[in-house]
């Protein structure tokens, strides 16, 4: 059993199947404001393209996907209503980060603060709307 008593799935192995990385897929009406958008704000690479379909963004060892579509996320005003996110970042000096992204004119949608579960944290919007957590360990 896993954390939680959770079994663990073994795959047809004698062990736990081992997960390298995963890359959560956003959705975007414009591909190449969305990758301007994560290359100059955040320092992201990218990785690979398909046509003016798919592509992929790297930092370091995390991985974006992102997905042209013809209409906006409906996942948007969702995750909105309820203060939920697109996407968590875990990194280090998020306030640092939270200035830098103001003098960029990144939209915050909730300035740095700490939270009662120990962390410090700031909420941005990207070009497309999707809420994207930053934050850090106290």
């Amino acid at each position: 059993m896993g954390e939680a008593g959770i079994e663990m799935a073994t795959i047809g192995y004698s062990s736990p199947m081992t997960i390298n990385g995963f890359a959560p897929q956003l959705r975007t009406t414009d591909m190449a404001a969305t990758i301007r958008f994560y290359t100059e704000n955040f320092g992201f690479t990218l990785d690979f393209s398909y046509e003016d379909f798919y592509a992929g963004l790297r930092l370091g060892n995390q991985t974006i996907h992102l997905k042209h579509v013809d209409e906006a996320d409906p996942s948007i005003p969702y995750v909105d209503a309820g203060g939920h996110l697109h996407l968590y970042f875990e990194t280090e000096g998020v306030a640092e980060l939270a200035d830098e992204l103001k003098r960029k004119g990144v939209t915050i949608v909730r300035d740095v603060h700490e939270t009662p579960w120990g962390t410090r944290e700031t909420v941005v919007y990207d070009n497309q709307g999707h809420t994207l957590y930053f934050g850090e360990a106290l």
